[in-house]
């Protein structure tokens, strides 16, 4: 009988037209491996797809894929090898054994995370989460778009997924990690109703439409491994004995004390009320820089030409981004953050009487505008003191004067960037029309600002247009302000992950270990390793 062969090759840098038809790619991989035809091909997997869009009139799609053929084949070619195994990242199950199950306050991507482990790894979490579950939070966001009403406890910040599931859902990382965590979130976010493309695309995003079904199934995933997750429960104080955690007090319609041994802080980069509160507390705090700027909004398709040229196949395509740096000769950073390709920007208020916006996108970035933060470094020496929340009361600061230039009713401040520059009040808009979410009331952003951050975003302008042609056209869209890049303090954690305090674990973006969904999720997995390996220490 023949022996049936199963051969697994990676090829790397296939280069193809950018408007090539989806069968170039097999035809392609038959020609590179010298196969004889599709039928030798049993699997191809796309691992990395980028744009190679360096010279505009040969725009190109680079692939990596994972080939399985029925003939083993040897390829003299530098980018043609033998696919080398990958090991799957694995929670080890140890169990509670009649012990207090950890208990996790968030339900951002550092909170979700970390209860997803511990659930798996048999130690039933209970997680507590301000706002609440994101189908109702949906409904919460809409009302506040519509009249202005804010819930304190429930809004763009707070509630199931946190800050990030109303946000373009990007999944782009610095992090280092050698032990699967980065492929064990995609694969999560994927089983749990991503679209696929986040398995090998190089800038990898959800889109808030797809967040919100992807938060909800999470959280069905760690109640069925026996995790339990409260929403609408606030936490209001931590009791420490001997500088150790023995228990917290959370409120919901009435405050209930609560015993705990391992208490997980992913709180988020915008929970103040409870950055003062742990201020009073002795866990050992310390104020960190940020950045602070405005939302600037663009048409898409100018963004589009930029970045691929004219005449292009959008349907070939997606939505153009980018990323800018400047350093003035001040020496200030300015750069683009969160730059979110057809999208809209957001009131992201979460405080009475201060008003901040952010970004978001939906999965097919279709919308008319492109939008981006321009954010200014900002150092704990700008912030005017030196106490551990200096650098909140900064933020504060500048939020309460874009409330009042918005009238004072939740509407975010917007202007032209040729008024900006002017240091007047818009009156007429050009054909950049704003694509706020929430109301919006013309003003004079500068006034919103410190005054070195309006003149480094006003001297990098020109800057940035050499790299997009029409960045800093008059009509452009500015709002404001744009403040909760990241947090304003870190809560210090040893080695082990564990504050001062025994038992308590600094996590996440609001701990100051984070800044995106990815960077997020994945310093949650680290913490609960280190949970689950005090489990199985104390065996």
């Amino acid at each position: 009988m023949p022996v049936e062969v199963s051969v697994k090759i990676t090829i790397n840098q296939i280069r193809l037209p950018y408007n090539h038809l989806d069968n170039r790619l097999g035809e392609t991989i038959e020609r590179l491996l010298k196969l004889s035809g599709p039928e030798e091909i049993i699997t191809i997997q796309i691992k990395k797809k980028s744009i190679d869009a360096r010279k505009k009139q040969q725009l190109m799609y680079i692939y990596e894929v994972d080939v399985e053929t029925s003939r083993d084949c040897f390829v003299d070619n530098k980018n043609i090898m033998l696919t080398k195994p990958i090991e799957q990242y694995k929670t080890p199950v140890v169990g509670l054994d009649g012990n207090t199950p950890p208990v996790i306050i968030g339900t951002g991507p550092a909170g979700l995370f970390c209860a997803l482990i511990l659930a798996e790894a048999g130690l039933r979490p209970i997680v507590y989460e301000r706002g609440s579950a994101v189908e109702e939070r949906i409904n919460q966001t809409e009302t506040f778009f519509k009249t202005g009403q804010l819930d304190l406890q429930s809004n763009i910040q707070f509630g199931e997924g946190g800050a990030g599931t109303f946000s373009d859902g990007k999944l782009s990382t610095g992090v280092k990690d050698k032990f699967g965590r980065k492929e064990k979130v995609l694969n999560t976010f994927y089983e749990a109703g991503a679209k696929d493309e986040i398995l090998y695309s190089n800038k990898p995003h959800i889109g808030t439409d797809y967040l919100i079904t992807v938060v909800a199934n999470m959280r069905r995933r760690i109640i069925e491994l026996g995790g339990e997750i409260h929403f609408n429960h606030f936490m209001e104080d931590i009791l420490i004995e001997d500088m150790t955690v023995k228990g917290l007090v959370v409120k919901s319609d009435e405050a209930k004390e609560i015993s705990v041994n391992q208490l997980v802080l992913a709180i988020g980069h915008s929970a103040r009320d409870t950055f003062t509160m742990l201020s009073e507390k002795p866990i050992e705090m310390e104020p960190k820089a940020f950045a602070i700027g405005l939302r600037i909004e663009h048409p898409q398709v100018m963004i589009n030409e930029s970045q691929y040229g004219k005449d292009r196949d959008r349907s070939f395509l997606p939505a153009a981004d980018y990323k800018l740096t400047y350093r003035t000769h001040k020496g200030r950073g300015v750069y683009s953050f969160c730059m979110c390709p057809g999208g809209y920007v957001v009131n992201s208020s979460s405080e009475s009487g201060h008003a901040v916006c952010n970004g978001m996108s939906y999965f097919a970035r279709d919308a008319v505008n492109a939008n981006a933060a321009l954010l200014v470094n900002v150092g704990i020496e700008d912030f005017g003191a030196t106490h551990v929340l200096a650098g909140m009361e900064f933020q504060r600061k500048w939020e309460k004067k874009a409330y009042e230039l918005g009238k004072s009713n939740f509407s975010l401040p917007v202007q032209t960037l040729k008024d900006f520059k002017l240091g007047k009040v818009t009156k007429h808009l050009g054909s950049v029309k704003p694509s706020v979410q929430g109301k919006s009331e013309f003003a004079d952003l500068n006034e919103c600002l410190p005054e070195f951050v309006s003149e480094a975003i006003k001297e990098a302008l020109p800057e940035f247009d050499t790299k997009i042609k029409g960045f800093d056209r008059n009509d452009a869209i500015l709002i404001g302000v744009e403040t909760r890049s990241s947090s304003p303090v870190r809560i210090v954690r040893n080695e082990e992950m564990i504050s001062n305090i025994a038992g308590v674990y600094p996590c996440g973006e609001g701990a100051g270990y984070a800044g995106g969904i990815m960077s997020a999720a994945i310093d949650g997995i680290k913490v609960a390793e280190m949970i689950i390996q005090s489990f199985q220490n104390n065996k």
